[in-house]
């Protein structure tokens, strides 16, 4: 069975991309921080049918990555698809209010640590001489929004990467794509709010977001084309949005 690697996969987009995968029997690399939550992944997926190996590591620490990664059992070197999901917003703020260590943990978690992964994963999939880097983007590295400032500033920097990338692999037959949600519904704007679960309620009212099992149903079909298929980019919002900056929300 092919098998992929899903950095983030304890909660929101990547836990949903771990059971879509899973319900179609592949083998299951998860990683995240909070151990709870991935053992208790870990059954869910077991119970499904799949294979599974969990690795709590943080993916901003270098060092935490490279043993991970360097101690894979053999049988699960072989990696066929990498989803870069692990990622997050912190603050709303315009740029000369902002906390300056909430600048640090987006750079680190979703430009660096995107980046030390696939730094990672890049030797097996050249050895094997095939492979699939699916990062999750966003519409934020697209259009850049009013106090969206760093967290806009590394999805752009996902987006230059996903194309020199690309470009970078192109000798090796090495996929890479980019699935980039708009408004999605899941612990996002809680994280984003520092907690606050009434603001970040809020952020959703007034029209159907996407869910995580959007973005999982996504990621699967651009992981499953055949093998002279490379979906590049996928942006996709709510029906209710445009772009950033243009969101219907209908009144109570």
């Amino acid at each position: 069975m092919p098998s992929i690697f899903i950095t983030g996969a304890t909660a929101g987009f990547g836990r949903a991309i771990a059971l879509k995968f899973a319900q179609h029997h592949w083998s299951i690399i998860i990683n995240g921080r909070r151990t709870d939550r991935l053992r208790t992944l870990e059954e869910e997926i077991k119970n499904l049918g799949a294979d599974v190996i969990s690795l709590p590591f943080d993916v901003r620490n270098e060092q935490q990555v490279f043993e991970a990664v360097e101690n894979l059992p053999n049988k699960w070197k072989h990696i066929d698809a990498l989803a870069n999901n692990a990622g997050l917003a912190a603050g709303v703020s315009l740029s000369h209010d902002a906390n300056t260590d909430d600048w640090n943990t987006m750079i680190d978690t979703n430009v660096k640590g995107l980046l030390y992964v696939t730094k990672n994963i890049i030797p097996l999939m050249i050895k094997q001489k095939s492979g699939h880097i699916i990062n999750i983007g966003s519409i934020a590295g697209k259009d850049a929004y009013m106090k969206g400032n760093v967290y806009c500033a590394t999805k752009y920097a996902v987006d230059a990467l996903t194309k020199s990338m690309r470009i970078d692999l192109l000798e090796h037959g090495i996929k890479v794509s980019a699935v980039n949600p708009g408004a999605a519904e899941t612990e996002f704007s809680l994280v984003r709010l520092k907690g606050d679960a009434e603001k970040a309620s809020a952020v959703y009212k007034g029209f159907q977001p996407l869910v995580a099992d959007d973005i999982a149903e996504i990621v699967y079909f651009v992981a499953t084309r055949p093998a002279h298929v490379c979906i590049n980019d996928v942006v996709v919002t709510p029906t209710a949005q445009a772009n950033t900056a243009h969101l219907l929300r209908k009144a109570d």
